[in-house]
């Protein structure tokens, strides 16, 4: 089956509920990329509400259907990707760990086919069931991980916290800190144990994009790698609609710019969170959301040609 047989929708109001109009599917031979939406916020800190981010991402993307060649790009993305919307992953109530176990089971399922995903949230915590199931495919990952917050905190109870996932992530062996970098953080908690590479806010602000890139570049090497993209790491003049957001951050045109430079990268899975559209004005956090994800699969597309 091919994108031809489940055509795309170009309108930008009518039968918005599949990403960028692509169509809903659940059959592995549609697509070599599929959409995943994760409608968990159980283990927000702040404002809860990212539980509606995949569907307000979703929407805001009609905004995004009407171009076949997206600028910069010299490209369609859908002559070299095959994507389809997978739908949303469902849980019961408040059951963190029916959660894990469709993670366990949908994701094993398309990564032995050999599918690559793009993921909305969703709280950030959905980011470590998805780096356990990407690792049980490809070993341990490199991770470049966007953000306000380094998400290390390290108390060992703090099982289902959407501030803690990069704290169990190493020391279960699924992500190796060493090759991995963290950029936009901007607050206070940084532990001794922290051994994630850090461009913060302040010099992701002042640096070229080009040395960001470079210095992203460096760290992860060859290994393969998970994209996560805390909608946080955008300043709130940019992304208003998130539950912690944190004054200081990236614009959203250097964040698009840092991703468009990471086609060198072997990207082996990519998500965006903690989009809540309730504290949104406009779409405008959701079209973000959106968009980035948009760069992701233009960027993917560039490293696989």
């Amino acid at each position: 089956m091919s994108n031809e047989e489940f055509p795309r929708s170009y309108s930008m109001y009518s039968n918005i509920h599949g990403y960028l109009g692509l169509p809903l599917t659940r059959d592995l031979d549609a697509a070599d990329v599929f959409v995943v939406g994760l409608p968990y916020d159980l283990a927000t800190s702040g404002r809860s509400g990212t539980r509606e981010g995949p569907l307000g991402i979703r929407a805001a993307s009609a905004q995004l259907r009407w171009e076949e060649r997206r600028w910069p790009w010299d490209f369609d993305l859908f002559e070299r990707l095959r994507v389809a919307d997978y739908g949303d992953l469902e849980y019961p109530f408040g059951n963190h760990e029916a959660l894990f176990a469709s993670v366990a089971e949908h994701y094993g399922k398309l990564l032995a086919a050999g599918k690559t995903m793009l993921t909305f949230g969703g709280d950030h915590f959905i980011t470590l069931p998805l780096l356990r199931a990407h690792a049980k495919q490809h070993g341990k990952l490199a991770m470049i991980h966007f953000d306000a917050h380094t998400d290390t905190h390290d108390a060992e109870d703090s099982v289902y916290f959407h501030g803690s996932m990069f704290y169990h992530a190493p020391r279960e062996g699924i992500i190796d800190a060493g090759r991995s970098v963290q950029v936009g953080i901007r607050t206070f908690y940084y532990p001794q144990s922290h051994e994630f590479e850090v461009i913060d806010a302040a010099h992701a602000n002042d640096l070229a994009v080009e040395e960001i890139v470079a210095r992203i570049g460096a760290r992860v090497g060859d290994s393969p790698c998970y994209l996560t993209f805390d909608i946080d790491c955008l300043d709130p003049a940019y992304a208003p609609g998130t539950g912690t957001p944190v004054a200081g951050g990236l614009t959203t045109d250097r964040a698009l710019k840092i991703i468009r430079g990471l086609t060198a990268i072997n990207l082996v899975g990519m998500d965006v969170v903690e989009v809540a559209p309730a504290y949104d004005h406009a779409q405008v956090t959701s079209l973000a959301g959106a968009t980035l994800g948009l760069e992701m699969l233009y960027t993917l597309a560039a490293a696989r040609s």
